[in-house]
């Protein structure tokens, strides 16, 4: 299918705190005269301009993650527990991202109870059935999400760095398709996200697993041609590895969505000049837009 929108999904999240953390690290915060951080947005706007500049979309997105609480918690309340409060210098920028993202007429899109992960996947799932998606992300979860019309681009290091993935290049890249991804997950267990799948199995043990057997499923029924160590952890964390791969899977059924028409990406740029200039970017014009 030929189509000429070209879509593009941001995660925020991602976004903001790659940049925050760039420069955070030499304490480098671009405090302005009001006391405000800012190193974050600008960072995460040079991201976005880079992305636009490289990609060409016709359509521009932003996801976002609302308050730390999600339908996960609720299936397993250690989801995500290991991770510590934001620095102090990034919570101010949490709001002032999303008012910088505004002020380029992109929308800002996020449900209470979900991750950006689920809107970007049921935005997908919705905008890849007419048009070209590319979603924009630091999370390798999202490689689940590939399909014919949709590319995950992960952020390497730097600005402009991106391992593109498309659904017929992952497989031959990972040897699994990205639905499987899931099963992997829920095999192998995910440390940033706190949930251990299964104790003892890893991802080198988990993709041949599935390489062999297609799915959870179908090792669990051909169990007696897995080795005894391998059995007995899986038959020790059965109950794990359901849930894993519940916590594991992005909810494409995800309350929001957005209409082609708010998400037309053109700047209004006397609205964009306004808020960069409150904000004190410094030099924006020739760093951010190049212009």
């Amino acid at each position: 299918m030929t189509t000429t929108n070209r879509i593009l999904l941001v995660d925020g999240m991602a976004l903001l705190f790659r940049a925050f953390y760039a420069t955070a690290m030499s304490n480098y915060y671009m405090i302005n005269s009001k006391g405000i951080p800012t190193n974050g947005v600008y960072g995460m706007v040079k991201h976005l301009f880079t992305a636009i500049d490289t990609y060409q979309p016709t359509h521009v997105v932003c996801c976002w993650d609302m308050g730390s609480k999600t339908f996960r918690n609720d299936m397993f309340p250690d989801y995500k527990a290991n991770r510590g409060a934001p620095p102090e210098e990034l919570i101010p920028q949490f709001d002032l991202a999303k008012e910088v993202i505004e002020s380029l007429d992109i929308p800002n899109i996020g449900q209470v109870g979900y991750e950006a992960d689920d809107c970007m996947g049921t935005l997908s799932r919705e905008y890849s059935e007419h048009s070209q998606v590319f979603i924009l992300t630091g999370d390798q979860d999202m490689l689940q999400l590939l399909q014919p019309n949709v590319s995950v681009l992960l952020l390497k290091k730097g600005y402009g760095n991106y391992a593109e993935y498309r659904e017929d290049s992952f497989y031959e890249e990972k040897g699994i398709t990205p639905q499987q991804m899931v099963d992997l997950k829920a095999l192998m267990g995910d440390s940033s996200d706190n949930y251990p799948g299964v104790k003892g199995i890893g991802e080198k043990t988990a993709l041949k697993l599935l390489i062999q057997h297609k799915t959870i499923e179908g090792i669990l029924e051909n169990m007696d041609q897995l080795t005894k160590g391998q059995r007995t952890k899986i038959e020790q964390d059965l109950e794990m590895l359901h849930l894993s791969r519940k916590l594991a899977r992005i909810n494409c059924e995800a309350d929001v969505n957005c209409s082609l028409e708010d998400a037309l990406f053109f700047i209004n740029e006397t609205r964009m000049a306004n808020k960069f200039d409150d904000l004190e970017f410094r030099n924006w014009k020739k760093n951010l837009v190049g212009m």
